[in-house]
């Protein structure tokens, strides 16, 4: 089974910034066309925007518990904010607590059928639970709903679990379509990447990793070292020597740069 696992720090950072923290928005009671204002929010509206933004911040430092507390007191004080359950959902899938994770997502589209966002985010849950077909089914829900502003992130998340599940070929097209649609994404070139690579097609692989390493402040040691396994492969060694020696300049204490002076480049 191909299994991207150079770029997965890069895709997961993207992914766990995924939750919406926009305030509820409700119709006018009168059912007007206006435009809804900060007059039109109640005060228990008001309080669960506060603490889903305070949740969505403490979840994107890692602090997993505080966060909870938070979405907690969002949700008492809008039981039928979708956006928290979704949220929630998020974290309890980060500390292992599967049933709660996977009853908050239900949940979240319960309340919002149409919530692409959830539908990602429940999405990449399933597929590391290796419900593949699940997972796949709510990606093209997702990209199904209309003026879905994020299509580019959910095909990248899409075609990583294609390759999770062995299915190549469909996860080239998808991240193919992921970059076409956003090519200033480094996790999308980053998989496209590795997929090509593990496929054998290196000059194409090299294309995709290149762009990402030639930014100075988005190359880390996954990226360099898969760039130098590239250039091993195409038998450009003076290439691969360069590459080397900004993993030990730059990340010395990384295990891309001990594994390149041990030379386990297969690996």
């Amino acid at each position: 089974m191909t299994r991207l696992i150079t770029a997965l720090a890069l895709l997961m950072l993207a992914l766990l910034s995924a939750c919406v923290v926009a305030p509820p928005q409700r119709a006018a009671a009168n059912e007007s066309k206006d435009r809804i204002t900060a007059s039109d929010e109640s005060d228990a509206s008001k309080r669960a925007r506060v603490r889903l933004e305070l949740a969505s911040a403490y979840f994107g430092r890692g602090q997993l518990s505080t966060a909870l507390d938070q979405v907690k007191m969002a949700i008492a004080a809008e039981p039928n904010l979708g956006e928290a359950f979704n949220l929630r959902g998020l974290i309890y899938a980060s500390l292992g607590d599967d049933r709660l994770a996977e009853e908050s997502f239900r949940r979240a589209l319960q309340i919002n059928a149409r919530d692409a966002d959830t539908m990602q985010n429940f999405g990449w849950y399933l597929c590391r639970q290796k419900r593949y077909n699940e997972a796949n089914a709510l990606f093209i829900q997702a990209l199904a709903v209309p003026q879905y502003a994020d299509s580019a992130r959910t095909l990248l998340t899409q075609g990583v679990c294609q390759a999770f599940a062995g299915q190549t070929q469909e996860a080239e097209r998808t991240l193919l379509r992921s970059y076409e649609l956003d090519p200033s994404n480094p996790s999308t070139a980053v998989n496209l990447s590795e997929l090509l690579y593990r496929r054998g097609d290196y000059e194409r692989a090299r294309f995709y990793i290149r762009r990402v390493n030639s930014i100075t402040e988005i190359a880390s040691p996954q990226t360099l070292w898969l760039a130098a396994r590239i250039e091993t492969k195409m038998g450009n060694q003076p290439e691969a020597q360069v590459l080397g020696n900004q993993l030990r300049t730059r990340f010395p204490d990384s295990r891309e740069s001990s594994a390149f002076e041990r030379g386990l480049f297969d690996e």
